[in-house]
């Protein structure tokens, strides 16, 4: 049940129909803007499936009684989501957060699905059975799972069926008794190169009309009619790990999908053009709070490393005893710590769902909320600790090779706490996670992969207990009246 990394590779020579420069890519295990990156995700599954690792990062299936990973674990305690947290993050720490739709990502969402079936019965229990199929398909067979649930910007004003192309969205251009037939577009498949499999859907608000959008799928990337759009690879431009040692292994690649009539068989069809159960699969299901808690977890990870980098960019420039320099990162380890405090508040807090046990809602909407706010500002603080270094760099690893130049780097490279080497190289790395078009890109989706700031913030308003906060004040208000301050104030002048 659990793969390898060379197996996982193997897995992705499947003819899927990628295009990347003006053509297609061919194989995307070798081919220069995928491969590394292909090799890191396959480092991900040599680390679970060693045998020191197999506590760690699987469990019982007990129906089967094989171990699986457990990112498709659905906790039924406190200490079983404890367990999962503890696999999620050792994960995110292979990639340092880099890789922010791994493959943990959508088995969450998955497997949150899964602990609300019973909202998957109540809708049609075909398609419920076609989820715990399908669950137990991926799982036992270790799926890398991506999704695209965004439908292509376009004219933002107007609904998907009222665009002047009514195709232009992935919707149903007809049913039979085979499935589906699915035409248009949708973004963002996020490590859709990488991946096996996409679940496609739609988490935005559609209105009366836009029926055959609302749809809830999952095919393999290799699917007859899908066609996979790139964006530019950093990894294909990136000169060598020595100069971007994060861009050329932890480019995980975003694509758009077009389904040039893709037939779906009702066996993956999880929802029929059912605009309120589009919204039911993610909120009236563990199926939000769990991927999103796995993301808070991985960006947990993610600003521990930015706080490393700091500190190690204090110390290389010989600043780290500055009061001011101490004032800064003294604020940036408080800014980790809230984000780490934040992702155990959510489980301390959890609360059971049926019969199983999942974070609670309100702290991890009021985690993204100030998260989405705070990485940027964490870049920008990271930038002003490394002022002009970030920029006066060495071309290329291939400077070192001239002896002139190697030369004129020791003299000019210099640092209390490191050789000249290692301050290019530490360098290098912060150029890559905060200043590159990779880092930049980075900023732009932990801002935005959880929605627009709006749509997080309504989160929080919809699963705060506002009535304990409103008791609160009305207590405090009964507690004393006008006729009572009056007769007070009476008794005070006589």
């Amino acid at each position: 049940m659990l793969k390898t990394g060379s197996q996982h590779t193997e897995t992705l020579r499947d003819g899927r129909q990628v295009y990347i420069n003006g053509q297609l890519a061919g194989d995307v295990t070798t081919h220069p803007a995928f491969r590394e990156t292909i090799r890191s995700v396959g480092r991900l599954y040599d680390f679970q499936s060693a045998d020191e690792n197999r506590s760690l990062m699987t469990f019982d299936t007990v129906e089967s009684g094989d171990r699986a990973s457990r990112i498709w674990q659905m906790p039924k305690t406190y200490a079983e989501l404890v367990e999962r947290r503890k696999t999620l993050e050792a994960w995110a720490t292979l990639h340092c957060g880099f890789l922010g739709r791994a493959p943990d990502h959508v088995a969450s969402c998955l497997a949150g699905m899964m602990m609300g079936a019973e909202i998957f019965e109540a809708y049609d229990p075909h398609r419920a059975a076609a989820l715990a199929d399908y669950y137990r398909y991926a799982r036992d067979n270790d799926l890398y799972l991506t999704y695209v649930i965004i439908n292509p910007q376009a004219d933002r004003s107007k609904a998907a069926s009222q665009q002047q192309d009514r195709t232009l969205t992935a919707g149903v251009v007809d049913q039979d008794q085979e499935g589906l037939t699915i035409r248009g577009a949708k973004m963002l498949a996020t490590g859709g190169i990488l991946a096996n499999e996409v679940l496609v859907t739609c988490i935005q608000p559609l209105t009366e009309g836009d029926e055959p959008y609302a749809v809830s799928f999952a095919i393999p990337m290799n699917a007859r009619g899908l066609r996979i759009m790139s964006r530019k690879s950093y990894e294909e431009h990136a000169t060598s790990v020595f100069d971007n040692p994060l861009s050329t292994r932890f480019d995980e690649n975003d694509a758009v999908l077009y389904f040039e009539d893709v037939k779906v068989s009702w066996d993956r069809v999880f929802i029929n053009q059912d605009i309120g159960m589009c919204q039911r699969q993610f909120h009236a299901t563990p199926a939000h709070v769990l991927q999103n808690y796995q993301a808070q977890i991985r960006l947990m990870v993610k600003m521990r490393f930015q706080l490393g980098l700091a500190h190690r960019i204090a110390e290389t420039n010989g600043i780290i005893n500055f009061p001011q320099v101490r004032e800064t990162l003294g604020l940036l380890a408080a800014q980790s710590a809230m984000v780490d405090a934040l992702v155990h508040a959510m489980e301390v807090k959890g609360q059971a769902h049926g019969k199983y046990f999942v974070p609670d809602a309100h702290t991890l909407y009021s985690a993204q909320v100030l998260t989405q706010r705070l990485y940027p500002e964490v870049i920008s603080t990271l930038r002003e600790l490394a002022g002009g270094g970030l920029i006066m760099l060495p071309s290329s690893v291939d400077d070192f090779a001239d002896p002139l130049l190697r030369a004129m780097i020791e003299k000019t490279q210099q640092s209390p706490a490191t050789s000249s080497e290692g301050r290019v190289k530490l360098f290098k790395l912060a150029w890559d996670a905060i200043g590159s078009e990779f880092a930049s890109r980075h900023t732009q989706y932990e801002m935005f992969y959880a929605g627009a700031n709006f749509v997080t913030k309504n989160h929080s308003y919809r699963t705060c207990d506002w009535d304990s906060r409103t008791r609160l004040v009305d207590q405090m208000l009964d507690s004393y009246t006008l006729d009572g301050a009056l007769h007070a104030n009476k008794a005070a002048a006589a």
